[in-house]
């Protein structure tokens, strides 16, 4: 007696006809749309990243111009709070990467 066999739940089945090499290029087609995506993503951190340094740097440039201090602790909070919100403890490392970014090393 033999037991009728059925695949796992997440295995991939084969159309008849279908080679295994035609479904595995499905897969790497996906895979490289996905990858072109996340680069166009990275672009985009990376463009709005250098926009934010600037801006953040013209911000210390006046309050320094104006008699104020180079940096508001407070406002520093501020943004690690709502990126630790966000991103959780990773957040508080890119907040950090960030401020770095427009104000400088301390």
């Amino acid at each position: 007696m033999t037991a009728a066999l059925t695949p796992a739940p997440n295995a991939i089945t084969t159309p008849p006809g279908t080679t295994i090499a035609s479904v595995d290029a499905v897969p790497d087609e996906h895979i490289s749309a996905l990858r072109e995506r996340i680069d166009e993503i990275d672009s985009a951190i990376i463009e709005l990243w250098l926009e934010r340094a600037a801006i953040s740097q013209e911000v210390g440039k006046t309050r320094v111009a104006s008699g104020g201090t180079r940096l508001v602790l407070a406002r520093e909070q501020q943004i690690v709070a709502r990126f630790r919100e966000a991103l959780g403890p990773d957040g508080v490392q890119v907040a950090m990467l960030l401020l770095r970014a427009g104000r400088g090393p301390l």
